[in-house]
């Protein structure tokens, strides 16, 4: 009989396997259809070409770029600034255009409109702007703004000094991820967070909700991840997951626990050598994104229910199970 039970089981998931393929490919097909129409506006190249005598029409075009606190000898006097000159020229020189860009980003917004239905395309505007690794997009209801200045590549001579672990996510390719991250965190609501497993649950939505809005990039890209530091979370899923139960952390009300899991870091702390050596920084997030993924899939809720539960109902729901 036991030997029965093994092939009938693997023909089971194979079959939700397959059934949950086509839904995702035909919910895909629903997502293309949807209209969104938006250009990127190039506030960045605006300004540097502009001179003293375009300042008011330039103004009239972008206001919100222009704080009235500034006169106008301000921005004349901005115009000639070597370093905001330079900050344009990179700008300009890695992006010519944003083509790849503005093809994610309409597919992020398509997916956004497709699963909230309220959601109104804003307007997208890139500057050269001063470089804020802690600020790296900027997104409210009406605008979006894109400071290119941010993502010119981790070996870019503006982020010398910049610790390595911050500058890998300074490039091009987390434009997308970075804007989707900041919608994840509008649309899941904030629930009282005092344990590590709360943290570790609203992070895991959090890249769930990448999951659904940007499926087109890797999942080593959604954590801002290199696909090297990828490969070890999943490699060590199971160490990671019995050193939380074992150290009695998933109930901890102990703070310090964000800043060796969560937060950002050069590697997450285990205090011990030689995987702290080894280990990628947010190392819990990643565990949190699958427990989060396994309760998707053992459960017949949506996706925006999901946001709404309790960490305690989905991480007793969810029969997580680390990859071995």
């Amino acid at each position: 009989m036991k030997s029965l039970l093994k092939p009938i089981y693997l023909l089971l998931i194979l079959f939700l396997t397959i059934f949950s393929c086509k839904k995702d490919d035909k919910i895909e097909t629903e997502i293309s259809k949807i209209n969104i129409d938006f250009s990127i506006e190039r506030f960045d190249k605006a300004f540097a070409q502009a001179k003293e005598k375009d300042l008011t029409a330039l103004k009239e075009t972008f206001p919100f770029m222009f704080p009235k606190k500034y006169n106008d000898a301000f921005w004349v006097e901005k115009m000639k600034d070597t370093l905001q000159v330079e900050l344009q020229n990179e700008a300009i020189k890695k992006f010519e255009n944003l083509s790849k860009e503005t093809n994610e980003i309409k597919s992020l917004f398509k997916h956004l409109k497709y699963y909230f239905p309220q959601f109104n395309t804003p307007r997208i505007i890139t500057v050269a702007s001063d470089v804020d690794y802690r600020n790296k997009v900027i997104v409210t209801d009406s605008i979006v703004v894109l400071p290119l200045t941010n993502y010119l590549g981790k070996t870019h001579y503006f982020y010398q000094g910049i610790q390595e672990y911050i500058a890998q996510d300074l490039e091009p390719n987390f434009i997308i991820v970075d804007l989707a991250d900041k919608y994840a965190k509008h649309y899941t609501p904030l629930q009282e967070r005092k344990t590590f497993l709360e943290d570790l649950i609203y992070e895991g939505k959090l890249l769930y909700f990448k999951d659904k809005v940007i499926p087109f990039k890797t999942n080593a890209e959604k954590l801002n991840y290199t696909k090297d530091q990828y490969n070890w979370a999943q490699n060590n899923e199971e160490y990671i997951w019995r050193y939380f139960v074992d150290k009695e952390l998933l109930f901890s009300t102990d703070n310090k626990l964000a800043s060796r899991f969560i937060n950002p870091a050069p590697f997450s702390k285990f205090y011990l050598e030689q995987i702290d050596s080894e280990s990628p920084g947010e190392i819990g997030k990643y565990i949190g994104w699958q427990i989060v993924r396994a309760y998707m899939e053992n459960n017949t809720i949506s996706f925006k229910q999901m946001l709404t539960k309790s960490a305690e109902e989905i991480f007793d729901n969810a029969k997580y199970k680390p990859r071995k």
